[in-house]
């Protein structure tokens, strides 16, 4: 069976990254392609990376006939989807790649992103969009919100931690470097070139990243209390990928053991041998995340790292594997491309 699909933001990476994986996906047809700010425009005037594929121009979202949609992908910045997903049709299923519906409480909304949330209704129905811990309610859900891409790669190290009760609660460290693709596709004077190549930067240190709304909100679910980490990201000189590195009170080989359990089935996570670490070159452009445990030199400390491709399992990948449990597919479709290297 074909689905049709239609992708809201078609213009930004994540919607780059959303077409280029359902180009070869089995049994999902772009049947429209949405950009205000570009409509009009071809994908290949957009994307000449996306030339080769019969893809329909860029429309306005308000032009799309939603009745012919099966399944819409909204990959708009945060507050604008939240206004838009109000206005699609109650029926349409949809995976929200934004910020706008991840926090159950409106209120944490507030508190993170400093606007009202104007779409309750909504949020109420939304399914929180961590496939490997959320998979049942997915398959079931209309409205799936996506995770932030430091918010995945954080959790997939975390929470089977959190849940075999092998660490300390109270003494999580997570620092993380991200790719500068993770900051969009929008013009900053921060991300031009000369400002950012050959070096590297914290920022929103001391505990005022929005994606800790999710790490709260989580991990506190899972302990059954209040669990706050030290979090502290970097942004990278490189386009795409994920590298973090938890710091935790706990027996390596516990936490090994924990990871390896959680993950023993899953087909997009890894967890290496004890004692190797991951690297981004090795899961770019792909679905896939490795984790890797290491004793700290400091007895009763251990080290665990994980890499995704923020484009692809920290964003669009997962949204895929979302769309394919809403539709009734297997999983994996179209996402078992192997990682580009070097």
């Amino acid at each position: 069976m074909t689905h049709s699909i239609a992708i809201i933001g078609a213009s930004g990476y994540t919607g780059a990254e959303l077409i280029r994986l359902i180009a070869t996906h089995p049994s999902f047809e772009i049947k429209a392609l949405a950009a205000n700010s570009k409509a009009g425009q071809s994908i290949a005037q957009v994307f000449p990376h996306l030339r080769h594929l019969d893809l329909p121009d860029l429309v306005t979202w308000e032009e799309i006939d939603f009745d012919a949609i099966d399944l819409c992908f909204c990959a708009l910045p945060h507050k604008t989807s939240q206004d838009v997903i109000a206005r699609l049709p109650s029926t349409l299923k949809i995976v929200d790649l934004s910020a706008d519906f991840r926090l159950r409480d409106p209120e944490d909304y507030v508190r993170w992103y400093g606007n009202p949330h104007t779409a309750p209704e909504q949020q109420a129905e939304a399914v929180y969009g961590l496939t490997e811990f959320y998979r049942s309610a997915i398959a079931e859900a209309r409205l799936v919100a996506g995770t932030g891409c430091n918010a995945a790669t954080g959790q997939y190290i975390l929470r089977p931690l959190i849940a075999a009760g092998v660490i300390d609660l109270d003494r999580i460290v997570l620092d993380l470097q991200c790719g500068v693709s993770g900051a969009g596709r929008a013009l900053k004077e921060t991300l031009l070139h000369a400002e950012l190549s050959e070096g590297t930067n914290a920022y929103a240190v001391g505990g005022t990243h929005r994606h800790l709304g999710e790490f709260d909100q989580e991990f506190s679910e899972i302990a059954g209390r209040p669990v706050t980490i030290q979090f502290t990201p970097h942004l990278g000189p490189f386009n795409r990928g994920i590298l973090a590195t938890a710091y935790v009170d706990g027996d390596a080989g516990a936490i090994h053991d924990a990871l390896a359990d959680c993950y023993a089935q899953e087909p997009f996570v890894t967890v290496l041998p004890m004692g190797e670490t991951p690297s981004t070159h090795h899961v770019r452009g792909s679905n896939f995340c490795h984790i890797g445990v290491v004793a700290d030199r400091i007895a009763g400390r251990s080290i665990v790292v994980a890499a995704l491709d923020n484009l692809t399992k920290g964003s669009s990948g997962q949204a895929i594997q979302n769309a394919n449990l809403m539709l009734g597919e297997t999983e994996t479709a179209g996402l078992m491309l192997a990682p580009c290297f070097p």
